[in-house]
């Protein structure tokens, strides 16, 4: 397990990843640099930790996004001007084509999402209150599904390996886990909101995800060994769906 300073008002503070296929592994941690303001968090995966708060899927606890009168989730957000940001900006937009969240451009909202070109793709999970680091790497971060996996995470959602029902469609091979690597196959008590497990959807890593030599898969599909997962490029259906139920349903 990482343990990092992620910072909400500088970039100097980052975390250095290796992508190698469908996996994300961290590796060290640059430091502060003195007087700016953080708050130490562990990055489990693709996931900033709080030390102090649930690592669990939170929407269960308090930190979904606030619901507006006219059925609306309006999420304000920043983007560094750091890189090029129409990949971005269209992944955040296509919230709004089939979901009631609503991202728009941050003017004086307390609490906001930050989106940083830091080191490596990692987000909190759901609303932390006041500012929220979402780091998309300009170098290998840059896709409109890596964009809306993270996003989603900022909503409050979590890997799809990890659901609470995981073992009737999915065999982790921790023998295969790069060592100190295997909490990232933790199982979570996750809220399922009546949706089926799905190997299409954008929250599910790769096979290789994690593996310690980048071919030993580190999950197989059951019963069927050959089915396909961890490939998605967009937002699967149940993805929508989950992201309506927890948040658009009356």
């Amino acid at each position: 397990m990482v343990l990092t300073c992620v910072l909400f008002q500088s970039d100097s503070c980052s975390v250095t990843w290796q992508r190698s296929s469908a996996s994300w592994v961290s590796w060290s941690c640059l430091q502060s640099q003195p007087g700016l303001s953080s708050s130490c968090v562990q990055i489990q995966g693709d996931i900033a930790v709080p030390i102090n708060r649930n690592a669990d899927p939170c929407v269960q606890t308090g930190c979904k996004w606030p619901k507006s009168s006219d059925g609306k989730v309006y999420i304000p957000y920043v983007i560094s001007n750091s890189y090029s940001k129409n990949v971005i900006t269209t992944a955040i937009n296509s919230f709004s084509a089939s979901t009631c969240i609503r991202f728009f451009p941050r003017t004086t909202q307390t609490d906001y999402v930050n989106i940083q070109s830091l080191d490596g793709c990692y987000s909190y999970v759901g609303r932390q209150g006041n500012v929220q680091t979402v780091s998309l790497k300009s170098e290998g971060c840059i896709y409109f599904g890596t964009v809306q996996h993270e996003l989603i995470h900022a909503l409050g959602f979590n890997h799809e390996q990890c659901r609470s029902d995981r073992d009737q469609h999915i065999k982790i091979l921790l023998q295969n886990v790069i060592p100190g690597e295997e909490y990232n196959f933790n199982k979570i008590n996750t809220l399922n909101l009546g949706t089926p497990y799905d190997y299409n959807s954008v929250m599910h890593y790769g096979r290789l995800a994690f593996s310690k030599d980048n071919v030993s898969p580190t999950m197989v599909a059951i019963p069927n060994s050959n089915t396909v997962f961890g490939t998605a490029t967009q937002m699967s259906q149940n993805d929508i769906d989950r992201i309506n139920l927890l948040y658009c349903s009356k």
